[in-house]
């Protein structure tokens, strides 16, 4: 299994990026996709998934509205489309990927150790929101 985020870069407050995930190794199609993201001494936080049976998509509050996932099966990608971009959003963000169904359902991405849910982890693309 191999995940391999891009995307990620310096923007000014206001401002979005995209971010992807391009997947190998795996049935794509049936997996739960996740994006984390994680600032030095603190834990990775849960952001959004979306699970392979149904497309269902979650959100944890803090970006509620303001990000939006989507997976294009066909090219075995997920993306993380980062509107309204704030300071406080800079950080490490990770995709990752599992077949469980507690990876992605109500309420998992808010749950502590919500990351421990996931197998397979990308390397991580640096975003920094700053003027």
């Amino acid at each position: 299994v191999q995940l391999v985020e891009s995307g990620g870069g310096l923007v000014q407050p206001g401002g979005s990026l995209r971010l992807s995930c391009a997947a190998s190794g795996f049935t794509f199609k049936n997996y739960n996709l996740g994006w984390f993201r994680q600032v030095p001494g603190k834990e990775r936080e849960g952001l959004s998934c979306t699970r392979g049976d149904d497309g269902s998509t979650y959100y944890t509050d803090s970006v509620k509205g303001r990000f939006t996932i989507s997976r294009d099966n066909a090219k075995n990608t997920v993306y993380l489309q980062m509107d309204n971009l704030q300071p406080e959003d800079t950080a490490d963000y990770y995709c990752a990927t599992d077949w469980r169904d507690y990876s992605c359902k109500v309420g998992s991405l808010g749950l502590p150790g919500s990351s421990e849910r996931y197998k397979y982890w990308g390397q991580g693309t640096q975003v920094t929101v700053s003027s």
